[in-house]
């Protein structure tokens, strides 16, 4: 299975800088990994637009439950699909700690994503107080349970939320750790469909500790924050890809 390394832009980038970056990433060519980017609402159009045509995919980071209805300032799934996207990033850290997401909205936001046809993008982790109480597994796992329908088809991303932003990393025997209960508890939930999905990494990916978090058995890609924002950075980690 080819891995798949996602660009999560967050809140960052003029139109100058992503039509910049989307130009970048347009001639690069013959890499081993599937490259997503997903950039800010207001740029998903013009990056869909300039990226057309190319192995580089464009997704969302975020949707509302409901297909349409008075939500001011939410977004749709059809919407992002009608804007050229083909997959969403649900339950983000971020969106869970700012914007208070329970598991529940989440599993509403996956089975809206797949509605739209598009492929959702699940999100899991502990904070670091759950780390030094030895919760991880069962963080993560209490989250696969509640956030995933039976019938989950898409890509689960592991960010412990201690690593995101800050630079520090777990170790490789650490990722390698929650990786594989993640695949038990996609095994279990999903049966032989649960092999199948694509786990990625994320937290303070960048292209020095890339090949050797790529590396890591049951890692199937990376979920890559600010080194996304820069195409040099982005494509080195690419290129990393097993």
């Amino acid at each position: 299975m080819r891995q798949l390394v996602a660009g999560n832009w967050k809140m960052n980038g003029s139109c100058r800088q992503a039509a910049t970056l989307a130009e970048a990433l347009r001639g690069e060519a013959g890499l081993a990994c599937d490259l997503l980017v997903c950039p800010p609402f207001t740029l998903i159009d013009r990056v869909a637009g300039l990226l057309l045509h190319t192995p580089v995919a464009v997704g969302g980071q975020d949707c509302h439950a409901q297909a349409q209805g008075a939500h001011t300032g939410d977004i749709s799934a059809e919407m992002l699909a009608e804007l050229g996207c083909s997959a969403v990033i649900v339950g983000h850290s971020e969106r869970r700690q700012d914007h208070g997401e329970t598991d529940a909205e989440v599993q509403a936001k996956v089975r809206a994503a797949v509605r739209a046809g598009l492929t959702p993008i699940v999100c899991v982790g502990e904070t670091q107080a759950q780390r030094d109480a030895g919760q991880e597994v069962a963080v993560v796992r209490g989250q696969l349970a509640a956030s995933l329908p039976h019938d989950f088809a898409g890509v689960v991303a592991y960010e412990p939320i201690w690593a995101i932003g800050t630079g520090r990393t777990p170790t490789s025997d650490d990722v390698e750790t929650v990786h594989r209960h993640v695949r038990a508890a996609l095994v279990e939930r999903l049966g032989q469909g649960g092999r199948s999905v694509r786990i990625l990494y994320g937290g303070s990916v960048k292209p020095d500790n890339a090949a050797e978090l790529l590396r890591v058995p049951e890692v199937g890609g990376a979920l890559v924050g600010g080194a996304s924002l820069s195409a040099d950075s982005f494509l080195a980690i690419a290129r990393a890809a097993a």
